[in-house]
């Protein structure tokens, strides 16, 4: 019996509950308040957030194009929107292990008129916007199960039960969740969001599309001399360390206050089980070109998250009965221009568009039976410069299945030859948890020994997540069967998760003479990479209790 058939729980009834104080929740909710106010009408509503505030799980590069800012919040800049640092100079660099080649600045990566921010900042200042409109947001509050009508159709969701032991019993502290009910729920979870995964599967919405795909970005924030700092300076680049066959690369942004952003992005389709993401990200740094604009500074931030990849072939169907999917956790990031914010927002703010003019007065009905679907969704997308734009892109990422050198070379086709309008549309190369060779046929990777000083270990990284889990509660990471983890993962694959989680996690040790998995939960920076890329899904990441997890200042 589960502890929603044994524990009762309180409830509320909200117009629109949504999932996520991300940048795509807080635009869905503005939206909302906004076509409620000029049709002079009342709705409430109700965003959760799992992270201990607002930010706090919110990771990105980032340059933003204020395309969709400048259609929801018009007077942005009045308002103060922490959008100060304006993009001076593009560079994308080629790297072989001691050069580095500049490249022509395609479309993709000419950010002029674009912006570089800290995600985290801009959401607490779109949580601001959105409380001064009547929106309620609760931090701290994990959105842990989907509730349904008896027809099927979403009701809402409840939050999760707090102190529950590590025996799955209820502590001297146990609060129970809260159920929140809504005429219509919007699941703005980010990627791999772990009740989207269950709706996709309720309700079949990825029968359609192609399967989705991702990539893992580890970001680090430096301070450095004066002298190396160039604020504005935006550069990305491709090649070393990694090889031809893994799709993947860096940005570095230069911003105020002698600070720099430093990310690497491995797309989660790699092969080679010996591949750990965050070895090569360090590894990345002791490049000759890159070494210099590090030294003699400090390591100040570190983060990770996973990133959807897959673009519109793999936009999985929007809308269900009684919900809908807008942001990252659906997969609108423009994956060559690596951007994703606006097109969060947009959709955002499609999906507002659509729920509206669903809401009835809650006040002439007793209680809401049975959620509508807000099938306008799809329409307004299609008919959306944001369709437009990710049309554009759909074949570049695919075609890195081919290798990087082919890949370039097409990319320059669909940019300057068919502009976007090749009458054709690429297939991915499949799911990401299939692409991995046995250990057998693949090379370990000797990578270097940190130094501490450009280079350094998990652990030290995780310390500046600054993460926190309440240490007495059951493991959020779930193993569907743990001897699997020791007779393909370790046999086949040589445990490629001890190598692709950014936060060591996931260790092989030796207890009382047997090899066996060992799990540290609290490392987790809830990036999802172990449920993405597990070769037999065998991991499922399921939330802990509300407030767990890093706590990113301005990344």
């Amino acid at each position: 019996m589960s502890e929603s058939e044994t524990i009762e729980r309180d409830s509320m009834q909200y117009d629109v509950v949504i999932v996520g104080a991300g940048p795509s929740g807080l635009s869905a909710a503005i939206r909302l308040k906004q076509l409620a106010q000029q049709q002079e009408r009342e709705i409430s509503v109700c965003v959760v957030e799992k992270g201990s505030e607002v930010g706090a799980h919110i990771l990105a590069g980032a340059v933003i194009d204020p395309h969709a800012l400048d259609e929801l919040l018009p007077d942005w800049r009045e308002l103060g929107a922490p959008l100060n640092r304006s993009v001076t100079e593009d560079q994308v660099l080629f790297l072989t292990q001691k050069k580095a080649v500049r490249l022509p600045v395609t479309p993709n990566f000419d950010n002029k008129g674009y912006h570089i921010i800290s995600l985290g900042e801009l959401c607490r200042w779109l949580a601001e916007q959105a409380e001064n409109l009547g929106v309620e947001i609760y931090p701290g509050f994990a959105a842990a199960e989907v509730l349904y009508h008896p027809d099927g159709s979403v009701k809402g969701i409840a939050t999760g039960n707090m102190g529950v032991g590590k025996d799955g019993e209820p502590t001297d502290q146990f609060q129970p969740g809260m159920e929140l009910w809504a005429q219509q729920t919007i699941f703005a979870e980010g990627c791999r969001g772990s009740l989207t995964k269950q709706l996709i599967r309720q309700y079949a919405l990825d029968r359609d599309c192609q399967p989705q795909t991702y990539g893992l970005g580890i970001k680090e924030i430096w301070e450095v001399p004066e002298s190396q700092c160039q604020p504005g300076l935006v550069i990305h680049s491709t090649g070393w360390p990694l090889d031809s066959k893994t799709y993947g690369g860096s940005f570095i942004y230069h911003l105020d206050n002698n600070q720099i952003a430093v990310g690497f992005v491995v797309g989660l389709d790699y092969q080679n089980p010996y591949l750990s993401p965050f070895e090569e990200f360090q590894r990345f740094k002791t490049h000759p070109e890159i070494r210099k604009i590090f030294e003699g500074g400090r390591r100040i931030a570190y983060g990770a998250r996973a990133i959807s990849e897959g673009g519109l072939q793999s936009l999985p169907k929007l809308t269900f009965a009684g919900g809908v999917l807008i942001g990252d956790t659906a997969g609108f990031l423009n994956v060559p221009r690596i951007k994703g914010i606006h097109t969060a927002m947009k959709s955002a703010m499609l999906a507002a568009e659509a729920v509206f003019p669903l809401l009835d007065n809650l006040e002439e009905i007793e209680a809401v039976q049975s959620g509508k679907e807000a099938v306008a969704y799809d329409r307004l997308f299609r008919e959306s410069w944001l369709y437009q734009e990710l049309h554009a892109v759909r074949n570049i990422r695919p075609a890195f299945k081919w290798g990087l050198f082919p890949a370039m070379a097409y990319t320059g086709l669909e940019l300057y030859v068919f502009k976007g309008k090749a009458p054709w549309t690429l297939k991915h190369h499949g799911a990401d948890n299939d692409s991995l060779q046995k250990a057998a046929v693949s090379r370990p990777i000797d990578y270097p020994k940190p130094d501490g000083k450009l280079t350094f270990d998990r652990l030290s990284s995780v310390f500046l997540a600054n993460v926190s889990h309440e240490e007495n509660q059951p493991a959020h990471l779930v193993l569907k069967n743990q001897q699997v983890m020791l007779d393909v993962n370790l046999k086949d694959y040589a445990s490629p998760e001890t190598r692709y989680c950014p936060a060591g996690v996931y260790e092989i040790v030796e207890k009382e003479g047997k090899q066996v998995l060992q799990i540290n939960a609290a490392n987790c920076v809830h990036c999802k990479t172990c449920d993405i890329k597990d070769p037999t899904q065998n991991i499922v990441w399921t939330c802990p209790e509300g407030g767990g997890g890093p706590n990113y200042g301005a990344m």
